[in-house]
């Protein structure tokens, strides 16, 4: 159980750091404002059903954070991880990272119900994934963030996209590193929408992480390390 907190908490401090690190700009014009008039209370219906399922089982948060994260790795965070799979493609819920592992899905289909009852044909999926994902961190105490909203849907999901670039069940954080993770991470932001890095100089980022290094917990250590390479990759 204590190892599975520290990995939890773990990853859950790799997302964290990376609303820090970056900001995002999208061809998409997307914007925290797109749906201030077409659907006003999305943000409160999106935390008001992230607050119900976390008073179920707290570590639903960082399910879906964790879903979100495999939703934009391999094609963009386009909702293609929560699609079914059809008689047309196989898609990413049973791919080899995903199967057994990725949770929250009817957290987010019980939230998209609510949103489509109020406002119907409106608001993607994927929005409501990145929507569920921040209030998801805020709400068990971890920071908030803007959220540029705007996303489509995908109509088609790729199981092997899925295997092929999301790293695999058994990968440690050391092995990720040697494996070159962080400039796989770094090709992922790009897909996410363009992120660069707002703030913080190379010294101040480094001090940052040295602080955080300097924890007992040696996988904090480890996305200590991956977070530093990160960031220099995407300053460059």
């Amino acid at each position: 159980m204590a190892a599975f907190a520290t990995r939890s908490a773990a990853f859950l401090g790799l997302a964290v750091v990376l609303c820090f690190l970056a900001g995002a700009a999208s061809a998409q014009q997307l914007s925290p404002n797109f749906y201030s008039r077409s659907c006003p209370n999305l943000a409160s219906i999106v935390r008001s059903g992230m607050t119900a399922a976390l008073q179920t089982e707290r570590r639903m948060g960082a399910s879906i954070l964790r879903l979100f994260f495999h939703d934009c790795f391999v094609n963009g965070c386009d909702g293609s991880i929560l699609l079914d799979d059809t008689s047309t493609f196989t898609g990413e819920k049973n791919a080899g990272p995903n199967a057994n592992s990725a949770r929250g899905f009817e957290v987010i289909d019980a939230i998209k119900t609510r949103v489509e009852a109020a406002c119907r044909a409106t608001v993607s999926c994927a929005d409501i994934l990145a929507l569920a994902a921040r209030d998801g961190v805020n709400l068990l105490g971890g920071p908030t963030w803007s959220v540029p909203l705007g996303r489509k849907d995908s109509r088609t999901a790729s199981q092997s996209a899925a295997n092929a670039n999301l790293p695999g069940p058994g990968s440690s954080l050391a092995t990720l590193i040697a494996i070159q993770f962080s400039a796989d991470f770094v090709t992922a932001m790009l897909k996410m929408g363009g992120l660069l890095p707002s703030s913080g100089t190379q010294t101040e980022v480094d001090e940052f992480f040295m602080d955080m290094k300097s924890d007992e917990e040696p996988e904090l250590q480890e996305v200590a390390t991956i977070m530093r390479h990160v960031h220099r990759a995407l300053a460059a």
